[in-house]
Protein backbone atom coordinates (compact mmCIF):
# COMPACT_ATOMS: atom_id res chain seq x y z
CA UNK A 1 0.00 0.00 0.00
CA UNK A 2 1.43 3.38 -0.81
CA UNK A 3 0.08 6.20 1.01
CA UNK A 4 0.37 10.20 0.18
CA UNK A 5 -0.74 13.10 1.59
CA UNK A 6 -2.19 15.61 -1.52
CA UNK A 7 -3.80 18.46 -2.28
CA UNK A 8 -6.89 18.55 -4.91
CA UNK A 9 -10.40 19.92 -5.07
CA UNK A 10 -9.01 22.81 -3.12
CA UNK A 11 -8.61 20.31 0.32
CA UNK A 12 -5.48 18.34 1.58
CA UNK A 13 -6.29 14.99 2.02
CA UNK A 14 -4.68 11.45 2.61
CA UNK A 15 -5.30 8.59 -0.38
CA UNK A 16 -3.57 5.57 -1.54
CA UNK A 17 -1.99 5.60 -5.04
CA UNK A 18 -2.60 2.87 -7.48
CA UNK A 19 -0.36 0.11 -8.34
CA UNK A 20 0.62 1.88 -12.06
CA UNK A 21 2.08 4.60 -9.68
CA UNK A 22 -0.07 6.94 -11.78
CA UNK A 23 -3.55 7.55 -9.56
CA UNK A 24 -4.68 8.10 -6.49
CA UNK A 25 -7.95 7.76 -4.17
CA UNK A 26 -9.06 9.78 -1.00
CA UNK A 27 -9.35 7.74 1.93
CA UNK A 28 -12.45 8.73 3.01
CA UNK A 29 -12.57 10.23 6.99
CA UNK A 30 -8.54 10.18 7.32
CA UNK A 31 -7.57 13.49 8.17
CA UNK A 32 -3.26 13.01 8.05
CA UNK A 33 -1.05 10.69 8.46
CA UNK A 34 -0.95 9.98 11.75
CA UNK A 35 -4.35 8.91 11.47
CA UNK A 36 -3.51 6.29 8.57
CA UNK A 37 -0.17 5.17 10.65
CA UNK A 38 -2.72 4.70 13.96
CA UNK A 39 -5.44 2.36 11.41
CA UNK A 40 -3.47 0.96 9.44
CA UNK A 41 -4.83 -2.42 9.33
CA UNK A 42 -8.37 -1.64 8.78
CA UNK A 43 -7.43 0.80 5.96
CA UNK A 44 -5.84 -1.75 3.55
CA UNK A 45 -9.09 -2.97 2.78
CA UNK A 46 -11.12 0.19 3.00
CA UNK A 47 -13.30 1.54 0.38
CA UNK A 48 -11.49 4.98 -1.53
CA UNK A 49 -13.38 7.64 -3.36
CA UNK A 50 -13.02 8.70 -7.04
CA UNK A 51 -9.60 8.17 -8.09
CA UNK A 52 -7.40 11.30 -9.92
CA UNK A 53 -4.60 11.26 -11.98
CA UNK A 54 -1.51 12.19 -9.84
CA UNK A 55 -0.64 14.72 -12.52
CA UNK A 56 -3.45 16.26 -11.60
CA UNK A 57 -2.75 16.78 -7.77
CA UNK A 58 -0.26 18.32 -5.86
CA UNK A 59 1.96 15.48 -3.84
CA UNK A 60 2.51 17.54 -0.44
CA UNK A 61 4.92 16.29 2.62
CA UNK A 62 3.59 12.94 4.13
CA UNK A 63 4.14 13.84 7.68
CA UNK A 64 4.32 17.82 7.53
CA UNK A 65 5.18 18.31 11.00
CA UNK A 66 6.63 15.24 12.68
CA UNK A 67 5.87 15.75 16.60
CA UNK A 68 9.55 14.89 17.57
CA UNK A 69 12.89 15.84 15.59
CA UNK A 70 13.65 13.70 13.02
CA UNK A 71 16.41 10.88 13.98
CA UNK A 72 19.52 11.06 11.07
CA UNK A 73 22.37 8.66 10.84
CA UNK A 74 25.76 10.08 9.58
CA UNK A 75 28.28 7.89 7.96
CA UNK A 76 26.47 5.28 7.33
CA UNK A 77 28.06 3.93 3.82
CA UNK A 78 31.49 3.28 3.92
CA UNK A 79 32.36 5.12 0.24
CA UNK A 80 30.36 8.23 1.95
CA UNK A 81 32.00 8.18 5.29
CA UNK A 82 34.98 7.84 3.29
CA UNK A 83 34.43 10.78 1.65
CA UNK A 84 33.43 13.19 4.26
CA UNK A 85 36.01 12.13 6.23
CA UNK A 86 39.15 13.83 3.89
CA UNK A 87 37.05 16.32 2.71
CA UNK A 88 37.85 18.96 5.13
CA UNK A 89 34.43 19.30 6.11
CA UNK A 90 34.17 16.74 9.11
CA UNK A 91 35.47 18.31 12.42
CA UNK A 92 37.50 15.90 14.15
CA UNK A 93 38.41 13.67 11.54
CA UNK A 94 40.83 11.16 12.12
CA UNK A 95 42.81 9.20 8.72
CA UNK A 96 42.57 5.63 9.16
CA UNK A 97 39.11 5.89 11.31
CA UNK A 98 36.86 6.72 9.14
CA UNK A 99 34.16 4.32 9.60
CA UNK A 100 32.18 4.43 13.37
CA UNK A 101 32.35 2.12 15.95
CA UNK A 102 28.63 2.82 16.66
CA UNK A 103 25.91 4.74 14.62
CA UNK A 104 26.52 8.87 14.68
CA UNK A 105 22.83 9.63 15.78
CA UNK A 106 21.56 13.64 15.18
CA UNK A 107 18.39 15.21 14.80
CA UNK A 108 16.75 17.43 12.44
CA UNK A 109 13.52 19.75 13.48
CA UNK A 110 10.22 19.51 12.19
CA UNK A 111 10.68 23.68 11.09
CA UNK A 112 12.91 21.80 8.22
CA UNK A 113 10.66 19.47 6.19
CA UNK A 114 8.89 20.60 2.79
CA UNK A 115 7.13 18.44 0.32
CA UNK A 116 7.70 17.26 -3.50
CA UNK A 117 8.02 19.84 -5.45
CA UNK A 118 8.58 22.55 -3.30
CA UNK A 119 11.77 25.40 -3.11
CA UNK A 120 14.13 25.04 -0.82
CA UNK A 121 16.00 27.58 0.80
CA UNK A 122 20.20 28.21 0.01
CA UNK A 123 20.36 31.09 2.79
CA UNK A 124 22.67 32.20 1.36
CA UNK A 125 23.60 34.97 4.46
CA UNK A 126 24.64 32.55 6.66
CA UNK A 127 26.04 29.99 4.20
CA UNK A 128 27.66 29.16 1.39
CA UNK A 129 28.36 25.48 0.97
CA UNK A 130 24.90 23.58 0.98
CA UNK A 131 24.57 20.12 0.00
CA UNK A 132 21.91 16.95 -0.79
CA UNK A 133 21.99 13.98 0.68
CA UNK A 134 19.62 11.20 -0.62
CA UNK A 135 18.19 9.04 2.03
CA UNK A 136 15.63 6.20 2.88
CA UNK A 137 13.67 7.00 5.53
CA UNK A 138 12.10 4.22 8.08
CA UNK A 139 8.72 5.70 9.61
CA UNK A 140 7.66 3.74 12.99
CA UNK A 141 4.38 2.40 13.25
CA UNK A 142 4.55 0.83 16.72
CA UNK A 143 5.52 2.31 20.29
CA UNK A 144 8.36 0.31 21.85
CA UNK A 145 11.41 0.93 23.87
CA UNK A 146 14.54 -1.44 24.37
CA UNK A 147 13.36 -3.05 20.99
CA UNK A 148 15.26 -6.30 19.76
CA UNK A 149 16.60 -6.15 16.29
CA UNK A 150 15.09 -9.69 15.69
CA UNK A 151 11.89 -7.53 16.46
CA UNK A 152 13.06 -4.32 14.32
CA UNK A 153 10.57 -4.71 11.75
CA UNK A 154 7.51 -5.29 13.64
CA UNK A 155 7.45 -1.79 14.75
CA UNK A 156 7.99 -0.09 10.65
CA UNK A 157 4.97 1.39 9.42
CA UNK A 158 6.66 1.87 6.25
CA UNK A 159 9.62 4.07 4.56
CA UNK A 160 9.71 7.21 2.43
CA UNK A 161 12.62 9.07 0.58
CA UNK A 162 13.99 12.18 2.54
CA UNK A 163 16.88 14.71 1.46
CA UNK A 164 19.08 15.18 4.44
CA UNK A 165 19.91 18.98 3.36
CA UNK A 166 23.13 20.29 4.75
CA UNK A 167 24.98 23.37 5.33
CA UNK A 168 28.11 22.36 5.18
CA UNK A 169 30.43 24.80 6.62
CA UNK A 170 28.00 25.43 9.64
CA UNK A 171 28.42 21.61 10.10
CA UNK A 172 32.34 21.97 10.17
CA UNK A 173 32.57 25.39 11.91
CA UNK A 174 30.64 24.51 15.18
CA UNK A 175 31.84 20.78 15.65
CA UNK A 176 28.55 19.43 15.78
CA UNK A 177 25.99 18.45 13.43
CA UNK A 178 22.75 20.11 14.21
CA UNK A 179 22.92 23.69 13.01
CA UNK A 180 23.88 22.42 8.97
CA UNK A 181 21.17 20.41 9.56
CA UNK A 182 17.99 22.20 10.74
CA UNK A 183 17.45 25.27 8.76
CA UNK A 184 13.90 25.42 7.38
CA UNK A 185 13.31 23.83 4.36
CA UNK A 186 16.23 21.62 4.81
CA UNK A 187 14.19 18.47 4.63
CA UNK A 188 12.39 17.42 1.66
CA UNK A 189 10.39 14.62 1.93
CA UNK A 190 7.93 12.20 -0.03
CA UNK A 191 6.49 11.97 -2.32
CA UNK A 192 5.14 8.77 -0.88
CA UNK A 193 4.92 6.52 1.92
CA UNK A 194 4.86 2.79 1.08
CA UNK A 195 4.19 0.25 4.06
CA UNK A 196 6.61 -2.26 5.04
CA UNK A 197 4.79 -4.78 2.99
CA UNK A 198 5.77 -3.30 -0.13
CA UNK A 199 9.31 -3.59 -0.06
CA UNK A 200 12.79 -5.36 0.85
CA UNK A 201 14.05 -2.30 2.89
CA UNK A 202 17.55 -4.24 2.02
CA UNK A 203 17.58 -4.11 -1.34
CA UNK A 204 16.57 -1.09 -2.73
CA UNK A 205 18.06 1.45 -5.09
CA UNK A 206 19.24 5.22 -3.89
CA UNK A 207 19.69 7.57 -7.30
CA UNK A 208 20.38 11.12 -6.76
CA UNK A 209 20.35 13.29 -9.92
CA UNK A 210 21.79 17.45 -10.13
CA UNK A 211 20.51 18.70 -12.93
CA UNK A 212 19.70 15.29 -14.73
CA UNK A 213 23.40 14.24 -13.66
CA UNK A 214 23.60 10.96 -11.83
CA UNK A 215 25.54 11.86 -8.32
CA UNK A 216 24.55 9.31 -6.03
CA UNK A 217 24.06 5.57 -7.12
CA UNK A 218 23.99 2.93 -4.11
CA UNK A 219 21.38 0.27 -2.89
CA UNK A 220 20.68 0.00 1.19
CA UNK A 221 22.31 -3.35 0.97
CA UNK A 222 25.54 -1.36 1.79
CA UNK A 223 24.32 0.10 5.14
CA UNK A 224 27.34 -0.10 7.68
CA UNK A 225 24.34 -0.21 10.31
CA UNK A 226 21.29 -2.01 8.92
CA UNK A 227 17.52 -0.94 9.88
CA UNK A 228 17.19 -3.47 12.87
CA UNK A 229 20.81 -2.16 14.32
CA UNK A 230 19.52 1.56 14.06
CA UNK A 231 16.18 0.97 15.45
CA UNK A 232 17.83 -1.14 18.68
CA UNK A 233 19.71 1.85 19.25
CA UNK A 234 17.90 4.55 18.78
CA UNK A 235 15.32 2.70 21.12
CA UNK A 236 17.57 1.64 23.97
CA UNK A 237 16.17 3.72 26.80
CA UNK A 238 14.42 5.91 24.47
CA UNK A 239 10.41 5.19 23.72
CA UNK A 240 9.82 4.72 19.71
CA UNK A 241 6.39 6.32 18.77
CA UNK A 242 3.75 6.04 15.74
CA UNK A 243 5.34 8.70 13.32
CA UNK A 244 8.53 8.88 14.60
CA UNK A 245 11.14 9.22 11.78
CA UNK A 246 14.92 7.84 10.89
CA UNK A 247 16.74 8.51 8.29
CA UNK A 248 19.22 5.96 7.75
CA UNK A 249 22.43 7.70 5.95
CA UNK A 250 23.81 8.81 2.33
CA UNK A 251 25.77 7.50 0.01
CA UNK A 252 29.00 8.63 -1.39
CA UNK A 253 28.63 11.39 -4.43
CA UNK A 254 27.40 13.75 -2.35
CA UNK A 255 28.88 17.47 -3.36
CA UNK A 256 31.47 18.03 -0.99
CA UNK A 257 33.31 14.84 -2.10
CA UNK A 258 34.22 16.20 -5.14
CA UNK A 259 37.38 18.67 -5.66
CA UNK A 260 37.07 21.42 -5.32
CA UNK A 261 33.40 20.93 -3.83
CA UNK A 262 30.63 21.35 -5.75
CA UNK A 263 28.09 22.76 -3.34
CA UNK A 264 24.29 23.65 -4.55
CA UNK A 265 23.38 26.80 -6.17
CA UNK A 266 20.04 28.69 -7.26
CA UNK A 267 18.17 27.15 -9.77
CA UNK A 268 19.68 23.89 -9.18
CA UNK A 269 17.37 21.06 -9.33
CA UNK A 270 17.90 17.75 -7.06
CA UNK A 271 15.92 14.75 -7.49
CA UNK A 272 16.09 11.31 -5.68
CA UNK A 273 14.59 8.44 -6.61
CA UNK A 274 14.12 4.72 -4.34
CA UNK A 275 12.92 1.78 -5.52
CA UNK A 276 8.93 1.62 -5.23
CA UNK A 277 9.31 4.76 -3.58
CA UNK A 278 9.04 6.96 -6.27
CA UNK A 279 11.06 10.16 -7.01
CA UNK A 280 11.66 13.63 -4.81
CA UNK A 281 12.76 16.34 -6.86
CA UNK A 282 13.13 20.05 -5.38
CA UNK A 283 14.24 23.23 -6.87
CA UNK A 284 17.29 25.50 -4.75
CA UNK A 285 16.19 29.12 -4.54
Amino acid sequence: MKLARYAANGAVQIGRIDQSETAIAPLPGITDMSEAIDRSHEIKAAATGKAQPLAEVKLLAPIPAPHRNIFCVGKNYRDHAREFSNSGYEAGAVKGAEIDSHPAVFTKPSNTVVGPDDTVQLHAHITSSVDYEAELALIIGKEGRDIKKERAYDHIFGYTIVNDVTARDRQRNHKQWFLGKALDTFCPMGPWIATSDELDPENLDVKCWLNGDLRQNANTRDLIFDIPTLVATISAGLTLKPGDIIATGTPAGVGLGFNPPKFLRSGDKVAISISHLGTLTNTFQ
